[in-house]
């Protein structure tokens, strides 16, 4: 089994192949819209790398083309119709020594975009991976939201339609982390009006559009002052990001009284109030005390 650093130490410079005649696969994520945050390492990638496997191969030439670089690999489509018939090519191009670059049209591979059949493959075939880290729409969106993000959750797209969207959005009635996912323009105020009728009209969000382009624009509010906002019509790519719930704090007595339920139920007062103080509220020691003084 190739560990992280046996792979590392395998890897030579992007385009060459690694010491036991193996090539490499290289996730690189691309511009979302500025082609200046493409990184000097994307720069080295396209224009050494043996093949050039793209989501669109029009819009790499283009990225190339303003970043200067010339594509001298072969270049491939890789796209999610042709992701399964690919991938075995691509597949033996890296077992004979090739190094293989996959880009997306914005952001990392595989993450809501083509790429993670090619990568489970090659872990399957313990043949090396690597990344080349870059733009993410995820965590732009996150820093820009005004939110808290120190704990966060990421759920590719809204589904489509209202009754699965409203089944999903149940999911993040009590999710203490904050949420960010992709929707488009045209179902964004739908998405939105869901999550006011779900999760309340004054959940916080943040709407996020055309990040890191020339009308970027972020939107932070309650979720019915976004919702309203969104129904006069939104464009260009679209990441939302939702509060976490905020944690509901009963008060003493109450909890109390649910650890007087659960041992008048057979539940020793230990295991009680450890259970209650679980759901949050209250510490064990707290809760047991608190107990004992009203017996």
């Amino acid at each position: 089994m190739t560990t992280t650093d046996d792979a590392a130490h395998e890897r030579s410079d992007t385009g060459q192949t690694s010491r036991n005649g193996r090539g490499v696969l290289i996730l690189a994520a691309t511009p979302m819209g500025q082609p200046g945050d493409a990184s000097q390492r994307l720069r080295d990638a396209l224009g050494t790398a043996d093949v050039v496997a793209a989501e669109d191969t029009r819009r790499t030439r283009s990225l190339a083309s303003a970043l200067g670089v010339e594509i001298t690999g072969r270049i491939v489509s890789y796209y999610d119709q042709v992701e399964a018939q690919r991938t075995p090519g691509l597949l033996a191009d890296i077992d004979s020594g090739l190094a293989v670059l996959l880009v997306t049209d914005a952001g990392m591979p595989s993450v809501s975009d083509p790429g993670y059949r090619l990568v489970l493959a090659c872990a399957q075939a313990d043949l090396p991976i690597t990344c080349l880290p870059g733009p993410s729409a995820v965590t732009t969106a996150l820093a820009l939201s005004a939110l808290p993000v120190e704990r966060f959750c990421f759920d590719g797209f809204a589904p489509r339609k209202s009754g699965a969207r409203k089944s999903w959005l149940a999911e993040l009635v009590d999710q203490p982390r904050t949420v960010v996912f992709f929707e488009s323009p045209h179902r964004l105020a739908d998405c939105l009006d869901d999550a006011v009728e779900v999760l309340g009209p004054t959940r916080r969000a943040a709407v996020c559009r055309e990040l890191t382009k020339t009308y970027e624009e972020v939107r932070r509010g309650p979720m019915a002052e976004l919702a309203r906002w969104a129904h006069d019509g939104v464009r260009g790519e679209i990441t939302v990001v939702i509060e976490g719930a905020q944690p509901v704090v009963a008060d003493l007595e109450t909890l109390v009284d649910a650890v007087e339920a659960l041992v008048a139920d057979g539940a020793r007062l230990k295991d009680a109030c450890a259970e209650i103080a679980a759901r949050g509220g209250a510490g064990k020691r707290e809760l047991y005390q608190a107990a004992l003084a009203r017996r």
